[in-house]
């Protein structure tokens, strides 16, 4: 099974004053190749918020790109082992997704 991960950055807060973008609002989700029964592929996300370090020299808010941000969320969030963990931890899910080991709801006596 190979998954895609996919990082997006949601929003940005940032100061009217000088364009500094201090928080960034992520996203990921991972893709299966495998599909279900309706043929969708399987998917799973993750999102959170984390502040960014102001650099040295700004740049224009309007110069940003979303790869830059990205990288500067994945840095601030542990770099790349903690990355992995996170895809890992969405791997998972698809697994449990893919081939259940938990089920919830009621008996069909009730």
């Amino acid at each position: 099974m190979a998954n895609t991960y996919v990082w997006k950055i949601a929003d940005l807060n940032r100061d009217l004053s000088d364009g500094f973008a201090h928080t960034a609002h992520w996203t990921l989700v991972a893709i299966s190749d495998q599909v279900d029964s309706d043929g969708n592929a399987y998917n799973s996300s993750a999102y959170g918020s984390i502040g960014l370090d102001r650099p040295e020299t700004l740049e224009d808010f309007e110069d940003l790109t979303e790869a830059d941000i990205v990288a500067a969320v994945q840095a601030k969030l542990g770099g790349a082992e903690k990355v992995t963990d996170i895809q890992d931890a969405l791997a998972a899910r698809l697994v449990e997704q893919i081939t259940p080991t938990q089920a919830s709801g009621k008996p069909s006596s009730w």
